[in-house]
């Protein structure tokens, strides 16, 4: 059965907590569009967030971020998975509590450590101890990543599918009015 989205779902979380496949099946069953900001972030710039945040720093990188976001937001609802500092900044948990359902995908250290610790293109993490900075991270966002809406936690060994099943479940409990049926 297709449906409508009213609003906006915006993933937001840690870096690996699954924003992106979650979103992208998530999108799928409800058959509407699926953004992920920092690969339009990537496109607008024509280079990578790790050469963003190299050649202009991370303050430089959130100002473009924010305004991906405000235009995200501005179109068709659909699925938007954020970069893990998006939600940090004020104005962006304004521009999507404004017009979006925000969802924490709540994921413990060792699941996000055992995701992230072989990729490369995680400018966050390039230092000599990238386990300990993800650890920060983790201890600091946590508090703000719980003002979103609703928190859906992960679930170790769990499918995609199986999240997404679960999560679109949780969604339909939550938030009735969300999607308007056809």
């Amino acid at each position: 059965m297709k449906g409508r989205l009213k609003r906006h779902i915006v993933l937001i979380g840690m870096m690996g907590a699954g924003k992106t496949v979650i979103g992208t099946e998530l999108a799928r069953r409800l058959h509407v569009g699926f953004t992920d900001s920092d690969v339009e972030i990537e496109s607008a710039a024509a280079m990578s967030i790790s050469e963003i945040f190299a050649r202009d720093g991370e303050a430089f990188f959130r100002d473009r971020e924010t305004q991906v976001l405000a235009r995200l937001l501005k179109g068709t609802p659909g699925v938007i998975s954020t970069g893990g500092g998006a939600w940090m900044r004020a104005e962006n948990r304004e521009l999507i509590s404004a017009q979006a359902l925000s969802i924490w995908l709540n994921c413990d250290l060792e699941t996000l450590w055992h995701r992230v610790r072989q990729r490369q293109t995680r400018p966050l993490l390039q230092t000599s101890n990238p386990k300990a900075v993800l650890t920060e991270l983790l201890a600091a966002r946590n508090p703000v990543y719980a003002l979103a809406e609703m928190s859906f936690p992960s679930q170790s060994g769990e499918t995609v599918e199986a999240a997404t099943s679960r999560l679109l479940e949780a969604i339909r409990k939550t938030q009735p009015d969300l999607l308007e049926m056809k």
